[in-house]
């Protein structure tokens, strides 16, 4: 009989879209407690089984249906590990989701397991008041791996990072691989990596991919000044450190033409055409950041709560005046109370003026690409045809599993499941995000 897949804590489908993009089969088994995460599962993933109901509510025996697993997939809710959490309380029964890989274990024996969670997974242990106990850190986490030890399965992890796979994203995660085939646990080599090592200028890895493959230039960046509600003074000074150090005082700034040919451009290409746009950077509302970070790196790491990184434009004209009349660079920008004459840029010797500045949150299109969806991942109404709203839609993706990650770990770990970079099914569905 072939093997079958589950996608455990499937959600809104990014471990399963990157099992496709490996196997070019979908999932045979998708089990998640949340109606909306399930119906977003099947808008796309239609010929998969679904459970709408707990993981500890599923029988592993009824499910399989006397089928060998091949591949179970596991992603239990992060949070209550997350750094990202602060020091709100945890809980116990949450963080206990990752029992279930047992009960799956024991039951009916995949010959491959993945887990994937956040990299503070490994340090899991008791909990008293809603706090860890910090003298027994990673405890519960090591009985929990002795035990699937115990079950025949060879068990290894390592935290990988998803621009090193492909993903326009920095989003680093713990893995686990466990299997009981006596095959060797593989780790995918990376295929992408910083622009300035000798891997990439070598030829022997690609680049990291950018945020800037994945903002859409066309939407409207609406001005800093002319807001209904002004922007809160913290947001404001990180755009104004953000243009200092990406725009003002950046030799090379990263140029775009909007509304011209649509590519993205460096300045050395369009010296000769008036500018209408240089990206200063992006802007992160939340965090210690102070200045955000250029769109030459890749996005930071996407998060469920909210719409938190957004994108800054420094609108240019030539500048024929004299720097007298306007701002002075050495001032703080946030000060600056007129959009008239408060900065220079000099690209190749030519003076340009800053007369706007124009700042967006990132739509949910964007980051899903950034995170190594597909394009046409459908990601603004569920099977049924109801509508996302834009906020639940942002926390499906924050939330998901990067597509390259799975991809990558399937192929190194279950080559005689997968199919060539050719492969029909999953590229007839989904075209990549950028070329």
């Amino acid at each position: 009989m072939r093997e079958i897949i589950v996608d455990n804590f499937a959600g809104g489908g990014g471990a399963s879209t990157g099992i496709e993009l490996a196997t070019g089969r979908s999932v045979d088994i998708a089990i998640n407690h949340d109606p909306a995460a399930i119906a977003m599962h099947r808008a796309n993933h239609p010929e998969t089984e679904h459970y709408c109901e707990s993981v500890w509510d599923v029988d592993p025996r009824s499910a399989a249906a006397g089928r060998p697993i091949g591949l179970a997939w596991f992603s239990p809710d992060c949070k209550h590990f997350s750094k990202a959490k602060g020091g709100k309380p945890v809980e116990k029964k949450i963080r206990g989701l990752a029992w279930i890989v047992l009960k799956w274990a024991g039951k009916v024996r995949p010959r491959v397991i993945i887990l994937e969670n956040v990299e503070e997974f490994k340090t899991w242990g008791p909990v008293r008041k809603g706090r860890p106990v910090k003298s027994k850190k990673g405890q519960t986490f090591e009985q929990w791996k002795q035990q699937l030890e115990s079950l025949g399965y060879v068990v290894e992890s390592r935290e990988l990072r998803a621009c090193d796979y492909g993903a326009p994203t920095i989003r680093k995660r713990f893995f686990l691989v466990a299997r009981r085939d006596g095959r060797p646990i593989v780790w995918p080599e990376p295929t992408h990596g910083d622009p300035e090592s000798e891997e990439v200028k070598n030829g022997k890895l690609k680049p990291w991919r950018t945020a800037a493959e994945i903002i859409d230039w066309s939407i409207p960046c609406p001005s800093i000044f002319e807001r209904k509600k002004p922007l809160a003074e913290n947001t404001m000074r990180r755009i104004a450190r953000g243009m200092q150090r990406f725009v003002i005082d950046n030799p090379t700034p990263f140029i775009v033409r909007v509304n011209h040919s649509g590519s993205n451009h460096h300045y050395t290409d369009s010296i000769d055409e008036p500018f209408k746009t240089v990206t200063s950077h992006l802007v992160k509302l939340r965090g210690t950041c102070q200045d955000g970070q250029p769109v030459t790196e890749p996005m930071p790491t996407i998060t469920a709560g909210g719409l938190h990184v957004g994108e800054v434009r420094a609108f240019l004209l030539k500048y024929y005046g004299s720097a007298d009349n306007g701002q002075q660079l050495d001032e703080p920008l946030h000060t600056v109370t007129t959009k008239e004459r408060f900065g220079l840029v000099t690209v190749e010797g030519v003076d340009y003026q800053i007369v706007d500045i124009g700042m967006r949150m990132l739509e949910p299109h964007e980051l899903f690409a950034a995170q190594g969806f597909p394009a046409k991942y459908i990601i603004d109404v569920d099977a049924d045809g109801k509508k996302y709203p834009k906020s639940a839609q942002v926390a499906r993706c924050g939330n998901a599993v990067p597509p390259p990650f799975a991809e990558a770990l399937v192929r190194a770990n279950l080559p005689e499941m997968c199919v060539g970079s050719g492969q029909a099914l999953a590229l007839e569905r989904y075209k990549p995000a950028v070329g």
